[in-house]
């Protein structure tokens, strides 16, 4: 079984026992998070689309913890004006681990 929900602007495909790296949330380690955005669901041989969203269906997740992306650089540069600098962005993520799918 399998669901796809929408968080933060992105689209997800997840099923359960599986671990999904989130924009960053203010929870703690052990918290439940609830995804009320669910997509599409399938199961037992059938798929559910919503128009948007699909009723009634919902996808449960608890927090694992949160960790740091890849460091990117960012270089501004200016030809001719002696004009540079250098900086570094570290996106936080909250990981969670799916469990449970309703619909």
């Amino acid at each position: 079984m399998y669901a796809i929900i929408a968080e933060s602007g992105r689209q997800f495909r997840v099923e359960e026992g599986q671990e999904l790296q989130i924009d960053y949330r203010e929870v703690k380690a052990g918290d439940t998070i609830a995804f009320d955005e669910v997509l599409a669901v399938s199961g037992d041989g059938e798929t559910r689309i919503g128009t948007p969203k699909v009723e009634g269906a919902k996808v449960e997740a608890v927090v694992v913890g949160t960790s740091q992306g890849p460091k990117l650089v960012v270089q501004k540069f200016r030809r001719r004006k002696n004009s540079r600098r250098r900086t570094g962005h570290r996106q936080v993520y909250t990981t969670v681990r799916i469990t449970g799918i309703t619909g």
